[in-house]
């Protein structure tokens, strides 16, 4: 009997006794912004404990080098699926193909502002009229730099801020003296600590308590399209979400082999991080104010846009 037979044959027996016939997992690309952001461990963890494979999808991750190069992925359709920032919503009003349609991480834990270890700057207001290292021009951490300001009562130009790029480039700068301190990644902050070569002076959450600091985005073709695919994506997302808050010692072992963490590092970072999750995907409209608020205020925007040129609340809220 040939092969094809042998299948055929196979189905007719499994529909005859009520067996679902298997179906081939689906194949999900998905991009995160940033490939050694701990808070994208969610999709690691997915992958490596089955939970997306129980969905019937195969997900294949790709570190891409920041919120645009997202954009331009999902533009490309190198990508099905993408993991960035909330201010990378404002893509979407600009013609993106790309629209968020859950958000997984509130006020941004996972952003700190840091100094050499044996600077003369020890608290918050040490940072007055500073230069401080941002990403780049219109970037949330020039945002949160900026709001740090306004709020600890300097003004917007209380501080200096210093576009330098990469995490790398702003280290080394910071180590050479040519800036003050610096404003990235949290976890950044604490392999700096370990090493004895810097100290976290503040997290940036304090400034920006009502936020959204990371959703996912998914094409809009497939959103109108394949809608159960969407939705099967992220009930396997959550559920990712849910593991990593139940296993702390299964996330930070992956942390360490995905990301290149030491183990006090991975740990650490999961006690600061874990508590932005967001459970059920849903977008807190006070936290949409703030970054509505913010596109204007980093000039990414000249108005603030309406809700549905942002996203979606179609497959919300999501119960894995």
């Amino acid at each position: 009997m040939s092969s094809s037979k042998l299948r055929g044959l196979l189905c007719a027996v499994a529909m005859a006794l009520g067996i679902p016939a298997a179906q081939a997992a689906d194949t999900i690309h998905l991009g995160k912004a940033q490939g050694a952001a701990w808070a994208f461990i969610i999709a690691d963890v997915g992958v490596e404990q089955g939970i997306f494979a129980k969905h019937g999808l195969d997900v294949e991750i790709i570190n891409l080098a920041g919120d645009a190069k997202v954009q331009q992925a999902l533009t490309a359709g190198s990508i099905d699926f993408g993991l960035g920032s909330g201010p990378g919503m404002a893509f979407t009003v600009k013609g993106s193909p790309g629209i968020a349609v859950a958000a997984f991480a509130g006020a941004p834990r996972n952003i700190a502002a840091m100094v050499n270890v044996d600077s003369p700057i020890k608290v918050v207001g040490d940072l007055k009229g500073k230069m401080i290292a941002v990403s780049t021009v219109g970037s949330l951490s020039e945002w949160l730099a900026k709001q740090m300001s306004i709020q600890e009562g300097w003004g917007p130009d209380g501080i200096k801020t210093v576009p330098l790029g990469a995490i790398d480039a702003s280290i080394a700068a910071m180590k050479a003296k040519q800036v003050d301190a610096v404003v990235l990644a949290t976890e950044a902050g604490y392999a700096l600590e370990e090493k004895k070569d810097g100290r976290i002076i503040a997290g940036m959450e304090k400034y920006a308590p009502h936020f959204l600091t990371h959703v996912v985005f998914a094409q809009k073709e497939t959103v109108a399209k394949n809608p159960a695919q969407v939705e099967r994506f992220l009930k396997a997302f959550f559920a990712s979400i849910a593991f990593v808050k139940a296993n702390k010692e299964q996330t930070s072992v992956i942390a360490e082999k995905a990301l290149h963490q030491t183990p006090g590092v991975a740990r650490r970072t999961y006690d600061a991080e874990v508590p932005m999750f967001i459970d059920d995907g849903t977008f807190d409209p006070a936290a949409i104010d703030t970054l509505k608020r913010s596109f204007v205020d980093m000039g990414t925007l000249d108005k603030a846009p309406g809700n549905e040129a942002l996203f979606t609340t179609q497959f919300l809220p999501v119960k894995p």
